[in-house]
C-alpha cells in the first residue's frame, strides 16, 4: 500500500504541476503526520511545506514542531487565533451578536477549519503548491470533517484508508509511535474525537469494513451521522439544462 500511494502521489504531481510543491497542514495527529511522511517519500523533503496553525495557545503544538523537525521539511507557523476573533467581530458589526456566534456550535467549530484552509491556499499560491487533504475514510464516513475546511484540498492520499490502515501505514513508514498513536482531538472542546463521537475508531472501522457491530444504539448513531453528512463528500448538486 505504501509504495502504491507513493507512486500515486508522484503521478499526480507529474500530471498536475510537475516541479511544484506539496503544502500540508500539520496538526501533530496521525493523519497529517502519515500524509506528510508519504509526501517526503514521494517528492523529497525539499518539495514539502508544512504549516502549523494553532488557534491562540495550543497545548500540544510541540508535537507538530517535533514532526516537521523529524521529517526535515520547511515549515511556517501561522496563528489563526486573532484572525478568528477579528472575523467574529466583523460579522458582529454586520448585525449578529457575538454571543450568538460563540454559542453556535456549528460556527464555533467549523470556522477555524475554514480559516486554516484559507491559510493553506494562500501559502500554496506563494510557493507554487498543491494542498494535501489529510482526511481518512473513517472520518469521512461519519462526517467528522469540515466542509470547505479540512475536507478540502487538491489531492487526497488517505481518503480511502480506514483509521487502522492509516496507523499501519505510519508504522510501515517508520514514524515514531507518538505521531501515530496520539489521540485525535478537535483542539476546541478539550475532548478526543472518540469522546465527542461516543464510539471508538476501532468500532467504526469494523462496521465500515464488515457491517458488524455489537451495540445497536451505536449502529444507529453511526448510520445517522453518515446519512446527515453525505453532503460533505458528495459532488455539489447542480442543475442541468
Amino acid at each position: 500500500m505504501k509504495e502504491r500511494i507513493i507512486k500515486w502521489i508522484r503521478d499526480y504531481f507529474e500530471q498536475n504541476g510537475n516541479g511544484c510543491n506539496a503544502v500540508i497542514g500539520i496538526s501533530g495527529g496521525k493523519d497529517s503526520s502519515v500524509c506528510a511522511a508519504l509526501l517526503v517519500e514521494a517528492l523529497g523533503k525539499d518539495r514539502v511545506i508544512g504549516v502549523l496553525m494553532p488557534q491562540g495557545k495550543q497545548h500540544d503544538i510541540d508535537v507538530s514542531h517535533e514532526l516537521v523537525e523529524y521529517l526535515g521539511i520547511r515549515h511556517f507557523v501561522v496563528n489563526i487565533g486573532e484572525t478568528c476573533e477579528k472575523l467574529a467581530a466583523a460579522i458582529s458589526e454586520g448585525g449578529i451578536p457575538q454571543n450568538d456566534l460563540r454559542t453556535n456550535k456549528v460556527y464555533y467549530s467549523n470556522t477555524p477549519a475554514r480559516v486554516r484552509m484559507t491559510v493553506l491556499y494562500g501559502i500554496s499560491a506563494l510557493f507554487n503548491g498543491r494542498v494535501a487533504n489529510t482526511c481518512n475514510k473513517s472520518e469521512d464516513y461519519v462526517g467528522y470533517s469540515t466542509k470547505f475546511g479540512d475536507s478540502a484540498g487538491d489531492f487526497s492520499p488517505l481518503s480511502d484508508l480506514l483509521v487502522k490502515e492509516v496507523k499501519a501505514l505510519g508504522y510501515e513508514l517508520g514514524l515514531p509511535k507518538k505521531f501515530i498513536e496520539k489521540a485525535p482531538e478537535d483542539g476546541l472542546s478539550g475532548k478526543t474525537d472518540e469522546d465527542n463521537m461516543g464510539f471508538t475508531y476501532a468500532v467504526l472501522d469494523r462496521y465500515i469494513e464488515t457491517g458488524e457491530i455489537d451495540d445497536v444504539a451505536v449502529k444507529q448513531k453511526i448510520d445517522r451521522m453518515h446519512r446527515f453528512n453525505l453532503h460533505k463528500i458528495a459532488h455539489m448538486p447542480m442543475f442541468k439544462k
